[in-house]
C-alpha cells in the first residue's frame, strides 16, 4: 500500500501542534500548545454586520467565481497598508490574496523550488514554514536564530559556499521564539541578499501585534529585488478567514498566479469582500490596541511566574510582541519526557524539537500566552514548574557507572 504514495511526503512532519490540540479539548487542560488568538477579541458583531452588508448589496455576484489575484479593493487596502505602516511602495499589480500566508509560502516554493536545492531557514523554524517547504524536497540548512536576529556570519557562510535558492524568516516576534531582528541584522541580510540571486522570504503575520511602539523596517527596505511579503488577517482579525496575501515582483507574481489558479483557482471570493467590508467600516487600530494590550498583560503575567516559580538554570525569551516566548532547559533536560507529565497535570505544551529540521533542539519549548487568562497562566507556569524540578531532581539522583 505505500507504494502507492509519492516519495516526496516521507519527508514532511506531521503537525505535532495540531496533534497535541486533540489531547487539550478539555476545560480542565490548561493549554500554552496552540497558536492560537485570543477569541475573545474576534469582532462576530461587526463581521456579521459586514456580511450582512454584503449579501444585501451583492449578494449573487459575491457568491460567484472570481478572480485568482483577489478583490482589487482589498488588495488596495493591503498597498495602502503597507506605504502607511512600512513606508513601502507595493503596486497593487504585485499583490494577490491567498488562503492564509501559509499557503503564500507554498505558491511561491511550488514556482521556485527543484528537489535538492538549497534553502536557509531559522533554527528554530515556523513548523508551518517546515511543512510546506519540504514538500518541494530541498536541502534545508538551518541558521542559528541569536538575541538580535539570525546568525549572520553563518548566513554569510552558507551563501558564500552554496548556491542558496531560498531563504524563508519571519523577522517580527518570530514564531516559535518570539525574536526580533534589529536594524542592524535586518541590514546585513539585506547587504548579503544583494549580492547573491535568490529569493527572500519575509514571512510577517506578527507585525501588528506588538507591545512597543517602535516600528522597526522590513528586511526590503535594504533589499528591493527578489524579497517577498507574506502577511495575513489572522493575528489582526480573525484567523478562520483563512485570508493572507503575498506580495512579489512582476515576474515572480507571473508564475505564482499560475500556481495559485492550480491550486484552489482563487481564494474565497465571499470571504474578501467580507473582510474588505470590515475593514471600510471599522477602525482596525481601535480593535488592535485592545488585542496589544491584553497580549501584553499576558505576555507579562507568564514571564512573572516564571521568575516566581522557574528554577534558576531555565533560560527564556522575552519578547516584545507576537504570540509565544521559548524556555530553553539544561542540555541533558528533554522536554519530551516532560510533556507526558505534565499532561497528566492537565497542562499542554508544544516540544521544541519539533520546529528543528535537524533533529536537535530536545531541551526547548515552545509557550503560547495569548489563549488563556493571567490567573491560568500563572498555574500553568506553576504546574509546568512543579514537573521541571521533578525531572531536575530524578536527574541529579541518576549514578553513572563506568567500566
Amino acid at each position: 500500500m505505500d507504494d502507492l504514495f509519492a516519495k516526496r511526503v516521507e519527508g514532511v512532519p506531521k503537525s505535532f501542534i495540531r496533534e497535541i490540540l486533540k489531547l487539550t479539548q478539555s476545560k480542565e487542560v490548561i493549554s500554552f500548545a496552540g497558536g492560537l488568538p485570543n477569541p475573545a477579541f474576534f469582532p462576530v458583531k461587526e463581521v456579521s454586520e459586514a456580511a450582512v452588508k454584503v449579501l444585501e448589496k451583492d449578494g449573487r455576484s459575491v457568491l460567484q467565481y472570481s478572480n485568482t489575484e483577489g478583490y482589487p479593493p482589498l488588495r488596495e487596502y493591503i498597498s495602502d497598508y503597507y506605504l502607511r505602516r512600512k513606508n513601502l511602495k507595493i503596486p497593487v499589480e504585485e499583490i494577490m490574496i491567498t488562503s492564509g500566508s501559509q499557503q503564500a509560502t507554498a505558491l511561491t516554493c511550488m514556482v521556485l523550488l527543484n528537489k535538492g536545492e538549497n534553502v536557509v531557514i531559522e533554527r528554530p523554524a515556523y513548523l508551518g514554514a517546515i511543512q510546506s517547504i519540504s514538500f518541494f524536497e530541498p536541502v534545508f540548512r538551518p541558521i542559528e536564530l541569536l538575541e538580535d536576529g539570525i546568525d549572520i556570519e553563518a548566513l554569510e557562510y552558507v551563501y558564500s559556499n552554496f548556491p542558496v535558492k531560498l531563504f524563508y524568516s519571519v523577522p517580527n516576534f518570530q514564531n516559535p521564539t518570539g525574536i526580533t531582528y534589529s536594524v542592524e541584522n535586518r541590514k546585513q541580510i539585506g547587504d548579503i541578499l544583494s549580492k547573491h540571486n535568490s529569493v527572500f522570504i519575509e514571512d510577517d503575520p506578527y507585525f501588528e501585534i506588538k507591545f512597543k511602539d517602535v516600528d522597526i523596517p522590513s528586511i526590503k527596505t535594504f533589499c528591493e529585488n527578489n524579497v517577498l511579503l507574506n502577511g495575513s488577517f489572522s493575528k489582526m482579525v480573525a484567523p478562520g478567514f483563512r485570508l493572507g496575501w503575498v506580495c512579489a515582483q512582476k515576474n515572480i507574481m507571473e508564475k505564482v498566479n499560475i500556481a495559485k489558479q492550480a491550486s484552489d483557482l482563487h481564494t474565497s471570493y465571499f470571504g474578501q469582500r467580507v473582510m474588505y467590508q470590515f475593514l471600510a467600516d471599522n477602525d482596525i487600530e481601535i480593535h488592535l490596541s485592545k488585542i496589544r494590550s491584553s497580549y501584553a498583560k499576558q505576555k507579562d503575567a507568564m514571564l512573572a511566574a516564571m521568575v516566581k516559580y522557574f528554577p534558576a538554570e531555565i533560560k527564556y525569551t522575552k519578547p516584545d510582541g507576537g504570540m509565544f516566548l521559548w524556555v530553553t532547559l539544561p542540555e541533558h533536560i528533554s522536554s519530551r519526557v516532560l510533556l507526558p507529565l505534565a499532561l497528566k497535570e492537565n497542562l499542554a505544551f508544544v516540544p521544541g524539537d519539533t520546529f528543528f529540521v535537524d533533529g536537535t533542539g530536545q531541551n526547548t519549548m515552545r509557550l503560547n500566552f495569548t489563549n488563556s487568562s493571567e490567573e491560568r497562566i500563572e498555574e500553568g507556569i506553576k504546574r509546568l514548574a512543579n514537573v521541571i524540578k521533578q525531572v531536575l531532581s530524578d536527574s541529579n539522583k541518576l549514578t553513572f557507572v563506568s567500566y
